[in-house]
């Protein structure tokens, strides 16, 4: 009796709809339940990652260029603007005048004149050489592997080494250029006395450092080249020279403005070759290749004159920009009227 009872009153409670739980609507349309202040916070806080990774990532490249790029160089503004000694530091502020005496001084000009000859001589021919020395790369040599790692030795060469090396070679007494020179009847050149001469000497030695690191730039650019636009070029009959200068150079026009901009401000602040190319390191008896970083030298450690040498730092500083600009304009002048 009890048994049956309590079976009913169960049976009932459980059918009767008042007394029945309601079972949650499982459709999609059914309105959510408010976010708990937890779950609000996690998702703060991985939008907040993901707007600011990608800066915490690139931060320590601009934290190490504040400290050892971009503050020296302000520092060397304010230095310029001083009279600035080795062992009194910070003396009075004269403004402009270090810059005026500067350029008041022809031994500025004259190394002006002799940084800008350098490096025409060294960037254009060393561009040029590093196309050629890609494409062949490029091309189906045997041992490619063997070759590509072979144009990167010199640059792997230390600097000093390769100025002692090339300055017995260009010897104006018992140097091998003059015996090879001698020996189809051309008179001795006085490498290390006329300008021309040793400006010539300088830039093999830049070129011969930089002709196959800028050519390995090339050639991972030129094998980025869809092989598409080579076998289109081979089946309308052109040849390998016109698939160079109509593919390959527009192809390579980023690339080449990169290059460009690099081997300029390297030209312009070149420093190892001239300061080894003679035992003395001054840029030769009548500063016939005393470069503006060598003057800079002189100024600040040989005459301790550090306001007029922080005045030089500057004006290269600007010289480079302003170079580097006028060939980047160039050459991409040059490359949009090549691709067109």
């Amino acid at each position: 009796m009890t048994l049956q009872t309590t079976i009913r009153t169960t049976t009932s409670t459980t059918r009767s709809p008042e007394t029945s739980t309601a079972i949650p609507d499982a459709s999609p349309f059914a309105q959510r339940s408010p976010l708990k202040p937890r779950s609000r916070w996690r998702r703060r806080l991985t939008k907040l990652d993901e707007q600011a990774s990608p800066y915490a990532y690139v931060s320590p490249f601009f934290i190490l260029f504040g400290v050892v790029g971009l503050f020296p160089l302000l520092y060397t503004a304010w230095v310029s603007l001083h009279r600035w000694s080795l062992i009194g530091g910070q003396g009075d502020f004269v403004g402009l005048k270090n810059y005026t005496d500067v350029l008041a001084q022809p031994f500025f000009w004259n190394a002006l004149k002799n940084t800008l000859s350098i490096f025409v001589l060294s960037s254009v021919p060393q561009v040029i050489a590093a196309l050629l020395v890609a494409a062949a790369l490029d091309s189906g040599l045997r041992a490619r592997t063997f070759w590509r790692m072979g144009v990167l030795l010199p640059y792997v060469v230390a600097p000093v080494a390769v100025a002692l090396v090339f300055s017995d070679l260009f010897g104006d007494r018992f140097g091998l250029v003059n015996h090879l020179l001698g020996l189809v009847g051309v008179d001795p050149v006085q490498w290390h006395k006329e300008v021309l001469p040793s400006h010539l000497a300088i830039a093999t030695m830049v070129n011969f450092r930089w002709t196959g690191y800028n050519a390995l730039i090339f050639l991972a650019a030129m094998q980025a080249i869809p092989g598409d636009y080579y076998e289109a070029a081979l089946i309308d009959g052109a040849g390998r020279v016109r698939t160079f200068f109509s593919i390959t150079v527009p192809q390579l026009r980023a690339t080449i403005i990169f290059v460009v901009i690099t081997s300029t401000i390297g030209g312009l602040q070149i420093f190892d070759e001239p300061r080894m190319y003679d035992q003395y390191g001054l840029g030769g008896a009548d500063r016939q290749w005393q470069t503006l970083t060598l003057y800079l030298y002189q100024l600040g450690w040989t005459q301790k004159n550090f306001g007029r040498a922080a005045a030089v730092a500057w004006m290269l500083f600007l010289i480079v920009v302003v170079v580097a600009l006028v060939n980047f304009l160039v050459t991409r002048r040059i490359a949009s009227k090549g691709q067109r």
